[in-house]
């Protein structure tokens, strides 16, 4: 069953973190990709149903939470060299617009905002989708959205690297990141 927000509405949905995933995706030695996902997540959404492009979201992730199936490799992305967890905790989401939001499942929209890593912070625009919303058994109202997009890492001063004898590097800069949220009205 598929429930609509009255107009003239502003809603706040809390992010359901077992049913969210952050991932991201990295070449390895330019020839395989190795993902990976962030599973200590928290937030919100703001959904403006008058005026949609005023809807927002912001979004915090505990960096310690990296998991890529490989301890060695995780323990070197939360040192120093990456993301530096014991200094840089959190990593953070908080968009600045919102452009071409509708409520109708499949729809298209851009999410722009700001991306903290490492206490650097740079505009980042998402590619998104709205999934849909329903009542879930329990008597809650849910949405879903899904989201892309690539950032460099080294413009978050995750800049460290190895040369490879064959030419290139060991980890490339760019990061595909790929997001699958579900939100539950706030009472």
């Amino acid at each position: 069953m598929t429930t609509t927000m009255t107009q003239n509405e502003t809603a706040t949905w809390n992010l359901d973190a077992g049913h969210t995933s952050v991932e991201f995706a990295v070449k390895h030695m330019m020839i395989t990709t190795v993902k990976g996902r962030f599973a200590g997540l928290s937030g919100a959404l703001t959904l403006n149903e008058k005026n949609r492009d005023q809807s927002s979201v912001a979004a915090e992730f505990a960096a310690a939470s990296i998991d890529t199936r490989n301890e060695q490799r995780d323990q070197h992305l939360k040192s120093a060299d990456f993301f530096d967890v014991e200094q840089f905790p959190t990593l953070t989401f908080v968009s600045r617009r919102v452009e071409g939001l509708t409520m109708k499942p499949g729809s298209t929209f851009r999410l722009i905002g700001d991306l903290t890593m490492r206490d650097k912070t740079r505009e980042v625009a998402l590619d998104a989708t709205f999934e849909g919303q329903g009542k879930d058994p329990w008597g809650g109202e849910r949405v879903s959205f899904s989201a892309s997009g690539i950032v460099d890492r080294r413009d978050f001063g995750l800049t460290w690297n190895a040369a490879l004898e064959t030419g290139g590097v060991l980890v490339a800069h760019e990061v595909k990141i790929q997001i699958e949220a579900q939100a539950v009205r706030a009472v």
